[in-house]
């Protein structure tokens, strides 16, 4: 996208992009040798066939460190030369200091301002709309997003429900001021009282760490699969419809929509509710699983790699996640 712009014209968009995930793959063989599941019910269930998963000591930051590199270099932006930085993600390296602020030390981008964004599955959507804002408004000229995830090591690989589902990875994104195309609507949205359908325990001031809370095992995810298949498919149909209409072209107008990488059913539902062509749907959850904040940017990355996305191209971002919350946006490239 061309990179200068008129303030009576400023939009904003996406300058350059990166993706970084582990070299283990884990397949739905090997987790047929874990717990009691198969190749079969897991590909008929949910799409997945094979996901990434962090070897021990590899964390959050190392993930994000690489994506945020390869964005840095498609961009042409010298880290020093970064304003915001801004990481999604449920799985930090700890509570405190923020990732954001490990990968900016890594980095060399002294002059950035860092925070971390808790959303869930929605945080990279969050996190650029997020970012669209500050630079809408002049006060960076640039920013950096990182949607990025270790879920392996808050999985309780005992629990067929939730083991088979999600994997680990890393994608970035350098926004700022273009000239034409950029983001032309958002939508986001939240809603606490289903809070409890998909949720850690542990951890917190709720559950602090203790022997107690190892116990009973209260530092893995939990989710109500049923609730969150329906809540997942209204929300992000909804969402998606939105940002079409606001963007005022027609779904048959949208060259490639993306939606939160979680499950094939949730996904060819969400198409149908909102009206989408299925032939427009980018899926590489088969590959990479659930990868929660990261999905949306690790997807946007490889159908821009593999030329799915080419120039003028509408695109459709949606997720939705734990919170509840959800957000959509739409970006022409």
């Amino acid at each position: 996208m061309p990179r200068h712009t008129t303030e009576a014209q400023k939009r904003i968009g996406i300058l350059g992009l990166g993706m970084h995930v582990p070299e283990k793959v884990l397949t739905n063989a090997d987790l047929e040798k874990m717990v009691e599941t198969t190749d079969e019910w897991i590909r008929s269930r949910t799409g997945i066939q094979e996901r990434r998963i962090a070897e021990p000591g590899t964390t959050t930051s190392d993930l994000a460190y690489e994506a945020a590199v390869e964005a840095l270099q498609q961009a042409q932006l010298d880290p020093k030369d970064l304003e915001l930085l801004i990481i999604a993600t449920t799985t930090p390296d700890m509570l405190f200091p923020s990732t954001s602020c490990l990968v900016q030390q890594r980095l060399g981008a002294k002059s950035a301002v860092c925070f971390d964004l808790s959303a869930a599955c929605s945080g990279s959507v969050y996190a650029m709309i997020t970012a669209q804002q500050y630079l809408l408004n002049g006060r960076y000229r640039n920013a950096l997003v990182i949607g990025a995830e270790v879920l392996s090591s808050f999985i309780d690989w005992t629990d067929r429900s939730t083991c088979v589902l999600f994997g680990d990875g890393a994608g970035a994104c350098v926004m700022a001021p273009v000239a034409r195309g950029g983001i032309l609507a958002t939508d986001m949205g939240s809603d606490g009282s289903a809070a409890e359908h998909h949720y850690m325990p542990g951890g917190g001031s709720k559950h602090p760490p203790s022997h107690s809370s190892v116990d009973q095992r209260l530092h893995f995810l939990r989710m109500n699969g049923t609730e969150i298949f329906k809540l997942a498919v209204r929300r992000m149909a909804d969402s998606a419809k939105r940002v079409i209409e606001q963007g005022k072209i027609k779904p048959e107008h949208v060259e490639c929509f993306i939606p939160h990488q979680a499950n094939t059913r949730i996904i060819e539902a969400v198409v149908k509710w909102a009206d989408l062509p299925i032939e427009k749907v980018y899926m590489n959850l088969q590959r990479y699983g659930n990868t929660s904040a990261a999905s949306n940017l690790i997807a946007l990355y490889e159908a821009v790699r593999d030329g799915v996305i080419k120039k003028d191209d509408h695109v459709v971002m949606v997720a939705f996640g734990a919170g509840l919350t959800w957000g959509s946006l739409l970006l022409q490239w």
